[in-house]
């Protein structure tokens, strides 16, 4: 086991005690901080939404699925060069494109409007298998998700406990939440015509996704700080140069 797994002792003195309730609020800003930054906000919500918003509004009253798919990727494609010229991060900028290119290309090629949701619908389908699976296997998705966010790694596996059962709580939330979500949308996918699929989906867009980041920062929140593992390698590395020296100079 390497220093950097070992499990660390947290004091008790009373000048730790008394410092809690600020470190507890630390955690919780901290917490928020990285899950805005991990899940693009409301914000990044709301622009994965939006674009089957228009797609289902315009198939609706024109029934015209061509022009309905690229006024969506059109829209898309704003809010991507819109974050990109405030210079947010890419990640964010092109992962709603991509996906509103995917469902548009798929539902022109088919002549199928349903065929728009489709590949977002498989997406959510396969990341709720993955957060269930990771739990089960003792990788907890969002651990392996936040993990470098919070400067972490995976130190919450074999140092930090609490931190692991609160990554793994909040991976079944989101498994359990998605996989509600493809339970409804399924169906209307197999046997329902595209203007009911659109409408609901698009209600499905954002409220299991806050509820999702919800539970994440009430899980993370209550859980123990997390470990800088960037600022110990740092340290040991000084320590290591500080040694050196004082050799070198006896």
């Amino acid at each position: 086991m390497s220093s950097l797994d070992k499990p660390t002792d947290h004091p008790t003195t009373p000048d730790a005690q008394s410092a809690s309730p600020a470190r507890a609020a630390d955690s919780r800003s901290v917490t928020e901080a990285a899950l805005f930054e991990a899940f693009g906000g409301v914000r990044g919500m709301v622009e994965t939404t939006v674009p089957g918003l228009v797609f289902v509004a315009i198939y609706t009253v024109k029934r015209d699925i061509h022009f309905a798919a690229i006024a969506a990727l059109g829209l898309s494609l704003v809010l991507g060069l819109a974050r990109l010229v405030r210079k947010d991060t890419l990640k964010h900028a092109f992962s709603g494109v991509f996906g509103v290119a995917f469902g548009a290309v798929f539902a022109m090629m088919s002549g199928d409007a349903k065929n728009f949701y489709l590949p977002g619908m498989l997406y959510s389908l396969g990341l709720a298998v993955a957060y269930i699976v990771s739990s089960i296997a003792g990788y907890p998705l969002m651990g392996l998700i936040l993990g470098p966010v919070f400067k972490e790694n995976l130190s919450w596996r074999t140092r930090n406990p609490g931190r692991k059962v609160a990554y793994t709580k909040a991976s079944w939330a989101w498994g359990l939440i998605l996989l509600a979500k493809s339970a409804i949308l399924f169906p209307l996918y197999w046997w329902g015509d595209a203007t009911q699929l659109g409408w609901v989906k698009v209600a499905l867009g954002i409220p299991p996704m806050l509820l999702s980041v919800y539970l994440t920062w009430i899980f993370l929140s209550k859980a123990p700080p997390p470990i800088d593992v960037f600022a110990e390698m740092e340290a040991a590395e000084a320590a290591e140069r500080e040694a050196k020296a004082d050799v070198t100079t006896r």
